[in-house]
């Protein structure tokens, strides 16, 4: 009996042989997207839909920057595997995998050693530079270090010396108005290096909108053995997603794009929609339910989705709370949206984990949850399940051992909020940099809250969820 098949290119027509999907093009691409932040999400979103341009004949081509130390692993993976990875789409049957190769080259550049990168957005052949950095990757910089967008700037300086020309900076992060945060933050790291650098970013970049989704969980040796032995194919870091995936960019390229609405992507004025759609159904319920599912020792999202109180409070939350504060989008009802959300959720096929869901908490609610709270004050509305999952998080930190909880940026504010909450509940809402004015001195959130608190405290994270309509 042989053994499975290495992924590299010279195996590309043996592995095609097992009745897997591989590039027929000629590779490497040529390269015109620079992508900052090579993790899962970015190879099962953008790099998954140029990978089908490339299919039907567009020459874009992708190289990956790695900036970060612990970028040196995708570094060696991917040269091992001639830049090419496995793409994993699970749902309810078999799962189904192809090999992706629109990543045409990775450059290591960590932060001692920067030069790599910024050569290749200064390259004039590049043409986008993409970022998949998150949202605490946004911020100011801290201790004198200097911020992904503090080396950005640099290559837009080397950029704007060579003659590199236009460039567009998309970002593909979970940020209302992302294009727009990226401009603010690419600016205010121009000024701080060159005074000049402002003035010919906003004569030369554009910073378009864009929404993105595809739930893509952390690939696991569990993926990576059903790949080698029920597929029969070697690859030491495939990705695996959900069959989902949705993207909305505002059409502002400064140096052209590839084709992108001929691989299903929505080119379109109304990405804020779209933005409020995601970011207060998918990621707020993903939030919501992440810290009263770890407190109950649930580890994988469908398991709390076959809970029946979390999926009647995810339900609820959503359809009661939620839903109102959000305007329609002409054709695309929100409840049909937030049926999907809730069906996606529950996909057997995902083992998404709930840790994961738990990252960055500090970043994502006041994204994700507080304008539906400020919503619901506003107009005399319920928010008794949104005071839930913010009591839910407040006891996750405030309970659950240090060196347990998932990683969160402003963590030791959080969690110094979360310690005093332990004596008085309302201790948490003195968390300012998630809890505005019109919420933490609002009456009647404050009573909402401290009554979630004492539920969870005393009931049970389970027993603490209001009742919802069950679907």
């Amino acid at each position: 009996m042989t053994g499975p098949i290495q992924l590299n290119q010279r195996n590309l027509a043996a592995i095609g042989g097992l009745g897997i999907p591989v590039p027929e093009y000629e590779r490497p691409l040529p390269s015109r997207i620079a992508h900052v932040g090579m993790g899962g999400f970015h190879r099962a979103h953008l790099a998954a839909y140029v990978d089908e341009l490339a299919a039907a004949g567009a020459g874009w081509g992708i190289t990956g920057l790695g900036v970060l130390d612990q970028d040196a692993r995708i570094d060696a993976v991917l040269a091992a595997q001639d830049r090419l990875y496995t793409l994993i789409e699970l749902g309810a049957g078999e799962p189904r995998a192809r090999v992706i190769g629109s990543v045409a080259d990775f450059v290591f550049a960590p932060p001692g050693n920067p030069a790599g990168a910024a050569a290749a957005i200064a390259d004039p052949r590049t043409a986008i530079v993409s970022l998949t950095v998150t949202e605490s990757g946004y911020g100011e910089p801290t201790d004198g270090e200097p911020t992904t967008f503090d080396r950005l700037a640099a290559a837009l300086a080397l950029r704007r010396a060579t003659g590199g020309g236009p460039i567009t900076v998309l970002s593909c992060d979970n940020l209302p108005d992302n294009g727009k945060a990226a401009a603010r933050a690419t600016r205010a790291a121009a000024a701080r290096a060159d005074d000049s650098l402002a003035a010919w970013i906003e004569a030369n970049c554009t910073f378009p909108d864009s929404m993105v989704d595809r739930i893509t969980p952390a690939s696991s040796d569990r993926d990576r053995a059903w790949l080698r032995d029920a597929v029969g194919v070697e690859d030491a870091w495939p990705v695996v997603c959900e069959p989902f995936r949705q993207w909305v960019v505002e059409d502002d390229f400064a140096a052209g794009r590839p084709p992108f609405e001929d691989v299903g992507v929505l080119l379109t004025d109304r990405v804020a929609d779209w933005e409020r759609y995601k970011l207060r159904f998918l990621n707020a319920g993903h939030s919501c339910i992440a810290y009263l599912a770890a407190l109950a020792g649930i580890a994988l999202v469908p398991e709390a989705m076959a809970t029946a109180e979390l999926r009647a409070f995810l339900v609820g939350l959503l359809g009661e709370e939620a839903i109102p504060t959000v305007p329609e989008i002409p054709g695309h009802p929100r409840q049909e949206y937030v049926d999907t959300v809730v069906e996606r959720f529950a996909n057997p096929g995902i083992a998404d984990q709930i840790a994961r869901l738990c990252i960055d908490g500090s970043a994502k609610f006041p994204t994700f949850l507080i304008p539906t709270i400020e919503g619901q004050l506003e107009r005399g509305g319920p928010v008794e399940r949104a005071a839930t999952a913010l009591a839910g998080w407040a006891r996750y930190l405030g309970t659950v051992e240090r060196d347990r909880q998932a990683f969160d940026a402003s963590g030791d504010a959080a969690r110094d909020h979360a310690a005093r909450a332990l004596a008085e509940p309302l201790a948490f809402l003195e968390y300012e940099a998630v809890f505005p004015a019109a919420v933490r001195g609002s009456e009647r959130f404050r009573a909402a809250f401290a009554a979630a608190y004492r539920r969870v405290a005393e009931d049970g994270p389970l027993a603490a969820t209001p009742p919802g309509p069950a679907r």
